[in-house]
């Protein structure tokens, strides 16, 4: 296993108790392993990549951390506390969330709605709670509301915020997806390959906001992506995956120029610049 041991880049917290760890994971499906005792960590304020060749277990990871399917074995542990047993919704509100590579938006919903429909135990979820408690119902509302249309101004969707949520184009989809996220106050957020079918405008939106949620707002990322540029350019450490398991860590340079790496996934794209 090549792995690399360079110093974390600057403002990094690298010796820091890791917000996710993901240890020995592994997942068959029938005699296909998946994900084969696959091992790393998530450093707090990061923004970790996790990249390999199709089939290398990716999309697998992130189901098992978010409890979409059941691990064999291994670990997941968030925050220090083992997460493998919980469901989704439980995963989900420990401040952890993620993001589809096909964007599962409420197409018959607008904008708006889409967010509001996020924040967990509303009180007007309770038949007997608005019946009742009118006057708590309606702050709790207007609280959401104003959270809402921040998100919306901050991503700079509000011009869409009444439009049906399924005539979005694919760029200002994953725009709302990371919205969905932000309503509910993350801790870590998984993105699955938020470039996919992005035009380059749009592209260096959704770039930009997560540079600024990662710096400003102390939101930890582990994102799935294809782009190459996109991944050297905004992801510090980089994770690669090939046949289920960890092939090589590190940051994205010395990932770049490993050996292993560009046998397995990089190829020609890289070999060029690999010294």
């Amino acid at each position: 296993m090549a792995q690399t041991t360079e110093a974390p880049h600057p403002g990094t917290p690298g010796q820091a108790a890791p917000l996710l760890e993901v240890q020995d994971l592994t997942k068959s499906f029938g005699g296909l392993r998946a994900v084969d005792r696959c091992s790393f960590q998530v450093q707090r304020g990061t923004i970790t990549g996790l990249i390999g060749p199709n089939g290398a277990g990716k999309t697998t990871v992130f189901n098992l951390i978010t409890g979409f399917i059941a691990h064999d074995s291994g670990r997941v542990v968030l925050d220090g506390q083992d997460i493998g047993h919980l469901r989704p919704d439980q995963i989900f509100a420990r401040g952890l969330c993620r993001t589809f590579q096909i964007p599962r938006e409420h197409g018959t919903m607008s904008v708006l709605e889409n967010l509001l429909l996020v924040p967990a135990s509303q009180t007007g979820e309770h038949w007997w709670r608005a019946v009742w408690g009118g006057p708590r119902v309606r702050d709790e509302e207007m609280q959401h509301l104003q959270k809402a249309r921040e998100v919306l101004e901050y991503l700079q969707l509000t011009h869409v915020q009444n439009e049906y949520a399924g005539n979005l184009s694919g760029g200002q989809k994953k725009l709302l997806e990371m919205g969905r996220t932000l309503m509910a106050d993350p801790k870590l957020i998984l993105l699955d390959e938020p470039a996919a079918g992005v035009n380059r405008t749009l592209l260096q939106s959704i770039v930009r906001n997560i540079r600024y949620l990662a710096q400003e707002r102390g939101i930890t990322f582990l994102l799935i992506e294809h782009d190459m540029n996109m991944v050297m350019s905004l992801c510090n450490p980089v994770v690669v995956m090939s046949e289920g398991r960890k092939l090589a860590e590190g940051e994205p340079e010395l990932v770049r120029n490993n050996k292993a790496v560009l046998e397995a996934y990089l190829g020609g794209q890289y070999a060029a610049t690999a010294g």
